[in-house]
């Protein structure tokens, strides 16, 4: 059976991530490489095994969450969609069951809050693992005073935890962010349609989705 090892070390996937990272960093756009999508697959591997789902979900939410923005090696116009059709033929091609091919390829077009929905446990995981990672380190430019409002909301976030609380009953995002670079008004500007699908995405999982930002709960 196909592993997320086996996709983490496939030289082709590798060069995938790597060229549509680069097309991104030429448009402008945060970090979207190697460092990302891995957190994304342990992330969404670690919700699933925190909610007792068993190994095969937990590796397949893994191998999704690696592939998820290949897409952008297309166009980040519609990255969702072509990545799950980059993915059907990467997998496809490494002969993984069709079964396993499905949940991965609708979990991957499914992600993006434009035209996404958590149609399944696997893109309702990599849904809440991709949406969560709001860190500095993920800002390329380094001359703040020509930050757009996406440098600058990623910038401000200083910390950054996706918890499942002890009763399995609620998931919580829980930001620092320095309010001297951005406001809390800026992050909803742009992260709003992201926040509500994540809600969503909690639901799938019978969970309920909290937003807590500087101590506050926002949502």
């Amino acid at each position: 059976m196909i592993t997320f090892e086996d996709i983490q070390n496939d030289k082709n996937i590798k060069v995938y991530i790597t060229e549509a990272d680069s097309a991104l960093k030429a448009l402008g756009y945060t970090e979207h490489s190697f460092a990302h999508v891995t957190k994304v697959a342990l992330l969404a591997g670690e919700i699933l095994e925190t909610l007792s789902f068993d190994k095969r979900h937990i590796e397949l939410a893994k191998i999704a969450g690696f592939l998820h923005d290949i897409g952008n090696l297309i166009n980040r116009h519609n990255h969702a969609l072509s990545g799950a059709q980059m993915a059907f033929r990467i997998l496809d091609h490494l002969d993984m069951p069709p079964e396993d091919v499905a949940m991965i390829v609708s979990a991957t077009g499914n992600h993006d809050e434009d035209t996404g929905f958590p149609v399944n446990s696997i893109a309702a995981a990599l849904i809440l693992a991709d949406k969560s990672d709001v860190r500095r380190s993920r800002v390329r430019n380094t001359d703040i005073p020509s930050f757009d409002i996406h440098d600058r909301v990623n910038y401000s976030v200083e910390k950054s935890q996706l918890i499942i609380n002890k009763d399995k009953t609620e998931i919580t995002l829980f930001l620092d962010i320095d309010t001297s670079l951005s406001s809390i008004m800026d992050y909803f500007e742009i992260f709003l349609d992201r926040m509500v699908l994540c809600r969503k995405a909690a639901e799938v999982l019978n969970l309920k989705f909290n937003l807590i930002i500087n101590g506050q709960t926002i949502m």
